[in-house]
């Protein structure tokens, strides 16, 4: 089966992006010869998506660290701009360290001594509206601890500056009330100063931040001998004359060679946060040159590491055991009884009762993943077992505007495919085409997505016509924050008691 999206050219080379998904605000931390991987998961659930690689190109997605998000009231529904924000990982003293910033509750932490848990219980490091993208720091040399946060206007009316404290070595408290290390309102053009990575290097503090917005900016870098400054700041990567819009925040990590490498995220649109591996190299003058020059790199020589398999994180799943893989995430906190076990391959979904099965956008019991690539197909098999009239289940591009086909059963007792849309500001979906009769209730469904998410939606109902075209092309669009998303469902009308279940299978993802 080919991948929608490889990074390996096989030749001694890469291509950007490396992850050609939306893994929103990476970071990135070197234990031994592996790397390990996190970013932004925001409102889905799990959180703090885990990434392996031993070559900083193929990369697969070995779990999550977060099993749930909390206060659990605040997520028992969709919520795509709260939650996990840009979160950093570091080792120290044996164990993993991840903190992140919930940017309506404050600054979070975890740990494990192994990457697959299990996890520490959430610690909140410093409460309040508006902490976002932290980042700990243990100094080797003088065995200090710091931490390092931006802010987010939206909660707390400020943004454009960094925040350090000291911090306690064990990593659950901040030993003062904070001081302005960076404030980017007094530097020349600056602005929208964010997602702070703060490191120790030959003698300096270092933290390596962007500014200018995910669209437009540039990765910043700044150093001082004191962690309270003052410091001196240097654009050290911007689109120049190459396509890649704003290279944003990520994290710089040096292989067992010596080599220096940075990661880092590009926005766009409908597909999300994009993953691109830049070289780094210092300077005469000690500073650091990332890309080419200051540019990114399109194509690249390899890091120097051992020979790897060709990987990417997976997208076709075939549900073995009725289970789903880890690429999956709900839009919320999961409840029980929204999957139903059994002894077989394939996904059963239960038919949830809901009042706002007429907007996707509302419900907690969709399985989402990213999307795999700018141009795939994916396809997938599904069967309605519901006899509830109103229950369907389906296929859905899911953003702040949405695009589903699958199954609905009728008032008749009959299964009909629909295939059905939102825009942006409606409230309620609308037909995309008129429905037809599935007389076996199953179908199997087909969205074929082209350059600028574009995406055409078909099926096969088994009548013997193979696959049509349904509808008129539906552009995906993101939400605020994450990109648009593949996702799974199964519905029924409010009610009392059991409504049937939906089963799901062979979910293919192709290029």
């Amino acid at each position: 089966m080919s991948r929608p999206w490889t990074a390996d050219a096989g030749d001694g080379t890469y291509r950007n992006p490396v992850l050609n998904a939306d893994w929103s605000d990476p970071d990135v931390v070197r234990v031994g010869d592996d790397y390990y991987l996190t970013a932004s998961s925001f409102g889905r659930v799990p959180g703090l998506p885990l990434l392996h690689s031993r070559d900083l190109v193929n990369w697969t997605l070995i779990g999550h660290a977060l099993d749930r998000l909390e206060p659990a009231a605040d997520f028992s529904v969709p919520r795509n701009d709260c939650g996990v924000w840009a979160p950093s990982i570091r080792y120290r003293g044996g164990r993993f360290w991840i903190f992140w910033g919930d940017p309506d509750h404050g600054i979070q932490q975890i740990h494990a001594e192994s990457i697959r848990g299990p996890w520490s219980t959430p610690h909140l490091v410093k409460a309040g509206k508006g902490l976002i993208d932290p980042c700990p720091l243990w100094d080797e040399e003088t065995g200090e601890a710091y931490l390092v946060h931006a802010w987010a206007k939206s909660r707390s009316g400020v943004k454009n500056r960094i925040t350090g404290h000291r911090m306690s070595p064990d990593g659950r408290e901040l030993l003062d009330e904070g001081t302005t290390l960076i404030d980017a309102d007094r530097i020349p053009g600056w602005f929208t100063l964010e997602g702070p990575k703060l490191h120790r290097h030959d003698g300096e503090f270092w933290i390596f931040a962007p500014a200018g917005g995910v669209e437009t900016g540039w990765q910043g870098a700044f150093r001082s001998r004191d962690f309270f400054g003052p410091y001196e700041e240097r654009v050290v990567l911007a689109r120049g004359s190459t396509t890649v819009n704003g290279p944003h925040q990520g994290g710089w990590v040096r292989t067992p060679a010596g080599e220096d490498w940075f990661l880092h995220f590009q926005e766009r649109g409908a597909y999300g946060r994009v993953v691109h591996l830049q070289p780094m190299r210092w300077g005469a003058d000690g500073w650091p040159v990332l890309g080419d020059e200051g540019e990114p790199v399109s194509v690249h020589p390899k890091p120097a590491a051992p020979a790897q398999p060709v990987e990417a994180p997976a997208a076709g799943d075939a549900f073995p055991g009725g289970r789903y893989g880890r690429q999956w995430q709900w839009t919320a906190n999961p409840r029980p009884g929204w999957t139903v076990e059994h002894a077989g391959d394939g996904l059963r979904l239960a038919c949830v009762r809901t009042a706002y099965a007429h907007d996707l956008r509302a419900l907690p019991n969709v399985l989402v993943q990213r999307l795999p690539a700018e141009a795939f197909t994916v396809e997938v098999d599904v069967a309605l077992g519901s006899e509830e009239p109103g229950a369907k289940a389906g296929l859905v591009v899911l953003g702040d505007a949405f695009s589903w086909i699958g199954l609905e059963r009728d008032e008749d007792d009959g299964v009909r495919l629909v295939h059905r849309y939102a825009e942006a500001v409606a409230e309620h979906e609308r037909d995309a085409e008129h429905s037809r009769p599935a007389p076996e209730g199953r179908a199997r469904l087909r969205i074929e997505v082209t350059q600028g998410a574009r995406c055409r939606f078909s099926a096969d109902t088994g009548d013997g016509d193979g696959f049509r075209p349904s509808g008129l092309p539906f552009a995906a669009t993101p939400w605020r924050w994450v990109g648009a998303l593949l996702g799974l469902f199964a519905t029924a009308p409010s009610g009392t008691g059991p409504a049937g279940t939906a089963g799901f299978t062979r979910f293919r993802a192709t290029a």
